[in-house]
């Protein structure tokens, strides 16, 4: 596999692993017991924090990332192995 390919499925898993992430550990100001802005909606976040939605995604893609290299290596799950309408055609 290409060092490109690499870097392109790297980017998929991390924005897919960010947007997974991005709800937890959210509270809103009711459960902090802080004051709400003027205006501000009731199920506004509180305590945002990109940075450490950052982390977790990249953590997380890293994992993801080098489990679609070993298989694509190592060929442990194929197309033929998930083709659950027989439509893919054997070879050999």
């Amino acid at each position: 596999m290409a060092w490109t390919s690499i870097i392109a499925i790297y980017a998929l898993f991390w924005v897919m692993s960010a947007f997974i992430l991005l709800p937890f550990g959210i509270r809103t100001a009711d459960e902090l017991g802080v004051e709400k802005v003027p205006g501000q909606a009731d199920s506004a976040p509180a305590n945002f924090r990109p940075a450490r939605v950052a982390v977790r995604a990249t953590i997380l893609s890293l994992l993801l990332t080098a489990l679609w290299v070993l298989n694509w290596e190592y060929q442990w799950i194929t197309v033929e192995m998930i083709d659950l309408f027989g439509t893919t055609r054997r070879t050999g």
